[in-house]
C-alpha cells in the first residue's frame, strides 16, 4: 500500500518498564535452558510488574505527542494493537487508551493480529486517513504484559522470548515539513494454512487456556510439524518475506540498490531464528545490512515494528531522504514490510 497523499509519522515512543529480568538469572534459577539462552541471544526482557499493558500504552502514546506538534484533542483515530491479556473481560482497551490520554473526540479502534497486530493496525489508520476527508491525525498504539501464571516469558514459545512495553506512532495526512519521518509504503500477505501451528491438535475451549494452564506456543508448533514437517513453513516463510519486500520497494518506487535505503530492520526474534529463517533470505535481496535491535528487549509482541521505527530515530541512522525498510511478521502467519524515510532537511 502507498498511501495516495504523503503520510508523515509525526511522532513515536517505546515506553519500557524499569525492571528487568536477565537470561542470566532465568538460567541459573532453572526457568531457562543455557542452550536456549545462547539461541535467542537476548540478554534481558523487560518486566512490567506495577503497570498495566494499556497503561504502557497510554505513557507511549503521551510521550508521542510530547515531541510533536498534535496535541491529543487533534486526534482523529486512535488504533490500539494487543496480543495477550489486557486486564479485563469483554472490555474495550482503546476506549481506556483515549480516555485517560484526553483523545475524547478520537475513534478507537482495537486491532488482534498476534505479533503483526501492529503492523495491521498501521495498515488500517494509513487507509482511514487516505480516505475519510477530514481525518488528519491518528496515533497507534501497542501494549503487552507477559506475565505468570498464564505466560512464560522464557518459555512458551521457539524462537523468540516476551518483553513488556508499550509503543506509539503518530501519524499525520498529508505529512508535514517538520514530520522526521514519512511512510512511504507498507505490504502484508499471509499464509492462512499455516494457522494451525498455533493451534496444533487442541479442542476449541470454552474459556481461556482451557486446554493448558499456560500459553504453550512449542506444544502446538511441535503438534504442527510431526504432521507436516517443517519444509512446508521454512519454503512460505522465504516466500513471504521476499514477496513482502518486492511488493513493498515497488509502491515506494524503490530498486533493491537504491542508495538511499539504509539498512533492512528485523523484528525482535532470537539470534538463531534470525540467522536461520530471515537473514539468508535478505542478504540475498539487499545490498544493505540487517540490523537486530531485540537483544536487550526481547520480543515486544505486536509492538516490535513500531519500537524499531522509534529507534531509527533515537539512533541516528538515517540523514534526511535516506530509508529504512522495516520487517514483521506473526502467527497465522502474515508478514509485512514497511519503507519508512527520514525527513528532508
Amino acid at each position: 500500500m502507498r498511501p495516495p497523499v504523503p503520510v508523515g509519522i509525526a511522532g513515536t515512543a517505546l515506553w519500557l518498564p524499569a525492571q528487568r529480568d536477565t537470561a542470566a538469572n532465568a538460567v541459573a534459577e532453572g526457568r531457562l535452558e543455557a542452550r536456549v539462552a545462547r539461541e535467542l541471544g537476548h540478554l534481558h526482557l523487560p518486566v512490567a510488574d506495577a503497570i498495566s499493558a494499556p497503561e504502557m500504552a497510554v505513557r507511549a502514546a503521551a510521550e508521542g505527542l510530547l515531541g510533536s506538534d498534535v496535541a491529543a484533542s487533534d486526534l482523529d483515530l486512535l488504533f490500539h494493537a494487543w496480543m495477550y491479556y489486557q486486564g479485563h473481560d469483554l472490555w474495550s482497551p482503546p476506549h481506556y487508551i483515549a480516555d485517560r490520554l484526553g483523545a475524547h473526540t478520537a475513534l478507537p479502534v482495537g486491532v488482534r493480529q498476534i505479533c503483526n497486530g501492529g503492523v495491521a493496525a498501521l495498515e488500517l489508520a494509513v487507509a482511514r486517513l487516505s480516505v475519510e476527508s477530514g481525518v488528519r491525525h491518528a496515533v497507534v498504539t501497542t501494549a503487552d504484559r507477559f506475565t505468570p501464571p498464564g505466560f512464560d516469558r522464557w518459555r512458551s514459545d521457539f524462537g523468540a522470548a516476551y518483553g513488556d512495553a508499550g509503543t506509539a506512532l503518530l501519524l499525520r495526512r498529508p505529512a508535514a515539513a517538520g514530520d522526521p519521518l514519512r511512510l512511504r509504503a507498507v505490504h502484508s500477505a499471509a499464509a492462512p494454512q499455516l494457522e494451525a501451528m498455533h493451534r496444533g491438535e487442541d479442542p476449541f475451549g470454552q474459556v481461556p487456556r482451557d486446554t493448558s494452564p499456560v500459553v504453550d506456543m512449542r506444544r502446538t508448533k511441535r503438534s504442527y510439524l510431526r504432521a507436516h514437517g517443517a519444509e512446508e513453513f521454512q519454503k512460505v516463510n522465504r516466500d513471504m518475506i521476499r514477496h513482502v519486500l518486492e511488493r513493498a520497494l515497488e509502491d515506494a518506487e524503490l530498486a533493491p540498490d537504491d542508495p538511499r535505503i539504509r539498512c533492512a530492520v528485523l523484528p525482535r526474534l532470537g539470534r538463531k531464528t534470525l540467522a536461520t529463517a530471515w537473514l539468508p533470505v535478505l542478504h540475498g535481496l539487499l545490498p544493505v545490512p540487517a540490523v537486530d535491535w531485540g537483544e536487550e528487549t526481547g520480543h515486544l509482541g505486536c509492538g516490535d515494528l513500531a519500537a524499531s521505527v522509534h529507534e531509527v530515530l533515537c539512533r541516528e541512522v538515517l540523514r534526511p531522504a535516506e530509508i529504512a525498510l522495516m520487517f514483521n511478521a506473526g502467527a497465522g502467519f502474515t508478514w509485512s514490510c514497511a519503507v519508512v524515510e527520514a525527513g528532508r532537511a
